[in-house]
């Protein structure tokens, strides 16, 4: 079983990463499209990336922009960002990216006397479209590569936005990504609906949690990793270790090693 950094605010650069992270022994980056050096024009330079890759004897994969909207109802907004995954798309097949990560977005929501209305949820028809031109946009691009688009769990999914995951589960280019903070910090309300979907179930997120805190040093909160760790290596996943400072990195990667030395 693979495992992975994610892209650190600490590191000015990518060769401060790629160096931490062949420190730490670990296989993989997750280039995260939030930071301004990993934006589309600076990954199109596959060469640079490769050559890098090459040289550390590690490989990449893309994290794409939280924002990320599909299906806004501005179709100048949500053209952009379907290019956005498509030239994402061909720079994860130069440089043989196995998976692109992503978030749901869910959109925005009215606020009435008694309830909250989301408009996605609202207008679900032109929600479903838009996903729609979505997977066949990916299906066409990614063609027989392999290349996946995981989709990770963040603060509990609506039920449009499940229905819509299933959409693309159709297609054997998308998958799951289980983020385990997330989950544990929104009471594991998402636990169900992964479980019920194992089998797609292809990428991981791993750090701790101690309340509704996340993205803490492994082994220093109340989620049961061992557990979390056994079913990635059942379904042969790959984690990445998703603490926000080197520290936390750092005594993450030793508390693997110590406790769990054969994965």
């Amino acid at each position: 079983m693979d495992f992975g950094m994610p892209t650190l605010i600490e590191n000015k650069n990518l060769e401060e990463t790629v160096s931490l992270c062949k420190e730490l022994g670990l296989q993989f980056i997750e280039l995260n499209m939030n930071f301004p050096m990993y934006q589309v024009p600076q990954l199109e330079e596959t060469a640079y990336l490769k050559e890098l890759a090459q040289k550390n004897d590690i490989y990449f994969t893309i994290h794409l922009d939280e924002n990320l909207n599909v299906c806004d109802f501005n179709r100048l907004v949500a053209d952009a960002y379907m290019e956005t995954v498509e030239r994402t798309l061909r720079v994860a097949q130069e440089i043989n990216a196995p998976l692109l990560n992503m978030h749901m977005n869910q959109g925005i929501y009215i606020t009435l006397p008694d309830r909250k209305v989301r408009l996605f949820a609202e207008y679900k028809e032109e929600y479903m479209a838009a996903f729609g031109r979505f997977r066949d946009m990916c299906e066409r691009v990614a063609g027989d590569t392999g290349t996946k688009i995981c989709i990770e769990n963040t603060d509990g999914y609506q039920n449009y936005e499940k229905e819509a995951i299933d959409y693309l589960l159709q297609s054997d280019m998308f998958a799951l990504t289980w983020d385990i903070g997330h989950s544990h910090t929104c009471g594991n309300v998402d636990e169900e609906f992964l479980m019920q979907r194992k089998d797609r179930l292809y990428h991981f997120h791993i750090h701790d949690g101690l309340g509704n805190k996340n993205h803490q040093t492994l082994g220093t909160g109340e989620i049961d990793l061992h557990q979390r760790l056994g079913i990635a290596r059942e379904c042969g996943c790959r984690c990445v270790v998703e603490t926000k400072t080197i520290k936390a990195l750092r005594e993450s990667v030793l508390w693997l090693s110590q406790k769990e030395p054969n994965i």
